[in-house]
């Protein structure tokens, strides 16, 4: 499992926010729980760890007590020219529901599409396509 795979702590929304991931780019969600991976510093039915495997693949948990949860400033997900067109405007658009748009996705100078969304739970993303 080569890769850069980001790995996001949630202030408890970890199942909210994978589930929405799954909605928005497909794939399969797997779960567990603190209970499950034996641990006590938290609520048993909170997730110790999860992933999206798919197209686009994340893996996030809710954070312990001495983590830190997601904060993101300075940095975006690129997803550029990862999907045709039909497949990034419908991952632009779920992305929105409940975000904001920070810049529409549409036809650039140079002949490319991209624009620029943050989800409901804070992270920023580019979606982007050729031609």
């Amino acid at each position: 499992m080569p890769g850069l795979f980001p790995y996001l702590h949630f202030p408890g929304t970890a199942r909210e926010a994978l589930t929405y991931y799954q909605s928005v780019f497909g794939g399969d969600v797997a779960l567990a729980s603190y209970s499950e991976f034996g641990r006590t510093d938290g609520p048993a039915d909170a997730i110790a760890h999860g992933m999206l495997r798919g197209r686009v693949e994340l893996f996030a948990a809710d954070a312990g007590p001495e983590d830190e949860t997601l904060d993101l400033h300075g940095v975006m997900f690129s997803l550029l020219g990862t999907a045709g067109p039909e497949e990034s405007e419908s991952w632009f658009r779920g992305l929105a529901d409940g975000g904001r748009i920070v810049d529409p996705l549409q036809l650039r100078p140079w002949g490319d599409h991209d624009g620029t969304v943050i989800d409901r739970f804070g992270v920023t993303w580019l979606i982007g396509y050729q031609g």
